[in-house]
């Protein structure tokens, strides 16, 4: 018989909608013990939150977290919104005994990045953190290579997110602009997804030297409309108190370098989401604008042969993609969260964890951490342990 776990989520904007699809779909594709049933999905704005809990398919809303926490008909508490809100509500559901989902980064600070974690080993509940590029087939089928061996021991790991979206100077002032908010700005919205590739793909960061930062200083003052999306009605200006961009350079414990830049100043990249790893036999290359593909250059290819061959991971034999369509039939983003959640709520029970929670939140933190220090001192930092 399968086993219900009822969510309550907390936001329903870009991310709700994203996990909001995911939960409606996992069962459709995957053979599931765990099915998940969209319980309540709760907002401040009633008016808003009702309309997206009707246009996204939950059974009922709130405009309360601490109601939602509270019911006895919620398992799992998802919560999608602003970085500062994720502690308190975290901790607080755990208290309750309820599975949490959060997105990332963990939280604004390391601090309060390792109270998240303590909370939810405490309470012995189930923690995911949605790093969701772990999930793409071929990102997973890279895994699969290094762990077997096929590039030997690891050289280098190269790593860059681009955006673009908000490079004009009428871009709003939007929430994920100010540090009290946000926690830090590309940094750790989209070098945090590079770092958990990182730390997934090539291992432990040691110690590193960044820098950062921010070219357009104020902002007319605005909010987010969908997406990435937002609008401003110009009567007034505020401070950007984030990085717009920033990079660094890193030992991995392992002896590999690294080297990440992520930014949202590269005008013509939308979501460039790319990394590179050389080996002693071999190299492997990523991009999640053409998701489905994994570039392999092996060294003991003969020569006059050897080069980048591009594989197309949509084979039954590559991780998840056997989950949708015949090879060649790609999927696309939203199916990440689809495999991300099928991994979590199927491991709830089964006790077996291959997802990223909490504790490998924190491991980012402190990488992020270490960055803002290294900008701060100049120099050389190792991240804490």
């Amino acid at each position: 018989m399968k086993r219900e776990i009822r969510i309550g989520m907390v936001g329903y904007q870009f991310m709700g909608k994203a996990h909001s699809h995911a939960y409606r779909d996992l069962p459709f594709y995957f053979d599931v013990s765990t099915t998940p049933v969209l319980k309540a999905i709760c907002g401040r704005k009633e008016e808003s939150v009702k309309e997206a809990a009707e246009k996204m398919g939950w059974e009922s809303y709130e405009t309360d977290w601490r109601k939602l926490i509270a019911r006895e008909d919620i398992d799992v508490i998802d919560i999608v919104t602003p970085n500062h809100t994720h502690a308190e509500i975290a901790i607080a559901a755990a208290k309750a005994g309820k599975h949490i989902i959060t997105e990332k980064p963990l939280a604004l600070t390391l601090e309060e990045a390792k109270e998240m974690y303590s909370a939810v080993k405490e309470h012995n509940v189930g923690h995911l953190i949605c790093h969701n590029y772990r999930y793409a087939p071929a990102v997973q089928y890279a895994k699969k290579l290094i762990e077997e061996g096929l590039l030997g021991r690891i050289y280098h790991f190269r790593a860059r997110y681009l955006q673009d979206f908000i490079m004009s100077p009428d871009f709003p002032l939007i929430w994920r602009l100010k540090k009290e908010v946000a926690g830090s700005g590309a940094l750790g919205d989209i070098g945090a997804h590079s770092i958990d590739l990182g730390r997934f793909l090539a291992g432990e960061i040691q110690s590193l030297v960044g820098t950062k930062e921010t070219f357009i200083k104020e902002r007319p003052i605005g909010e987010m409309s969908g997406g990435l999306s937002a609008s401003s009605d110009f009567s007034s200006v505020g401070e950007v108190t984030v990085d717009d961009a920033c990079a660094f350079l890193c030992r991995f414990e392992n002896g590999a370098l690294g080297t990440f830049e992520a930014t949202r100043f590269a005008g013509g990249n939308r979501n460039k989401n790319e990394f590179e790893i050389n080996g002693e036999n071999g190299s492997l290359r990523w991009n999640m604008e053409d998701m489905n593909k994994l570039d392999v250059y092996l060294a003991k290819d003969e020569e006059g042969l050897q080069g980048f061959r591009t594989i197309n991971c949509t084979e039954e034999i590559h991780p998840y993609a056997g989950a949708y369509w015949p090879a060649g039939h790609i999927i696309g983003y939203e199916h990440t969260f689809i495999n991300l959640f099928h991994s979590f709520l199927e491991g709830l029970y089964q006790d077996k964890k291959d997802y990223p929670d909490f504790e490998d939140g924190v491991k980012n933190q402190a990488v992020l951490a270490a960055v803002e220090e290294s900008d701060e001192t100049g120099g050389w930092v190792n991240v804490p342990s």
